[in-house]
């Protein structure tokens, strides 16, 4: 019996100390590169680069609104920070969507995705966002009060992230989580992945912190990543009501690109050109 208790507490320690080296690994699931020509996607698509605070260069694409040379100063702009699997080339019919209702689009790719270089990490991801909307307000000379974040899934906790120290225009939050350690726990119960886990991403706290932003969620509630319940949780700290996707599975096209999330952007985009 004393042999059996030291080897399950040895499997449970492997489990522990495993889970602990090798988590970002389960976290950040990137597809390499590299990827093709943003004019080869979209018309008027621009390969354009991210220069993050610690050094790096990411490889973006921005799709002007209509397929034009150039960003229209008037027009809204949407910031599109990505889940945590892939590459921006799977976010590409979403752009085409947005930019037929007269939106611009930048779609980023953190570090440690398709070709970009570095290792992804809560602090990582933070930078690359500011990189890119710094790109956005000061090379594409997008007005700050027509710049719309919007956030797939890990992406909710980057732009919420943001949006506290650079408030947007608007916020969609798509399938997001209330902090990722909830999200651990409901797949690992058996893990101490409060304890363990080294980036946290609290969307809800965010946006509880944010005031006169308005911010929209979106989510599916056949969703078997997100419990549908956390994007709930996130609505009600922004105090807005939900658009929920009945039967819909976190990666179902319906949530990637479908009639719901587009209009969602869009309602915000009119909002706030009017």
């Amino acid at each position: 019996m004393f042999t059996v208790a030291i080897v399950g507490a040895t499997v449970v320690g492997l489990a522990v100390g495993a889970g602990y080296v090798f988590q970002r690994n389960l976290i950040y699931l990137p597809t390499p590169g590299p990827l093709p020509a943003a004019s080869d996607e979209l018309p008027g698509g621009q390969d354009v680069t991210l220069r993050t605070a610690d050094g790096l260069d990411l490889s973006a694409w921005f799709f002007p609104a209509d397929g034009k040379p150039n960003h229209d100063p008037q027009a809204p702009a949407v910031l599109v920070a990505p889940g945590n699997g892939g590459n921006r080339s799977m976010r590409v019919p979403l752009a085409e969507q947005l930019t037929r209702h007269g939106m611009s689009v930048l779609l980023m790719d953190y570090r440690g995705y398709a070709a970009n270089e570095g290792k992804p990490s809560e602090d990582g991801l933070a930078r690359d966002v500011r990189a890119a909307r710094e790109y956005l307000v000061e090379q594409a000379r997008v007005r700050p009060d027509r710049l719309l974040y919007f956030g797939e899934s890990l992406g909710c906790g980057v732009v919420s992230e943001l949006a506290t120290e650079h408030p947007p225009a608007g916020m969609v939050l798509r399938s997001p989580f209330s902090e990722l350690a909830e999200t651990a726990a409901h797949h690992y119960p058996f893990l101490p992945v409060r304890t363990l886990l080294k980036d946290r991403y609290p969307v809800q706290d965010n946006v509880r912190a944010l005031s006169g932003i308005p911010v929209r969620v979106v989510y599916g509630d056949a969703d078997s990543i997100i419990p549908p319940e956390q994007s709930r949780a996130v609505a009600e700290a922004a105090g807005t009501e939900p658009v929920v996707v009945h039967g819909a599975d976190h990666n179902d096209l319906v949530l990637l690109q479908g009639t719901a999330v587009v209009q969602t952007v869009r309602e915000l985009a009119q909002g706030a050109i009017s």
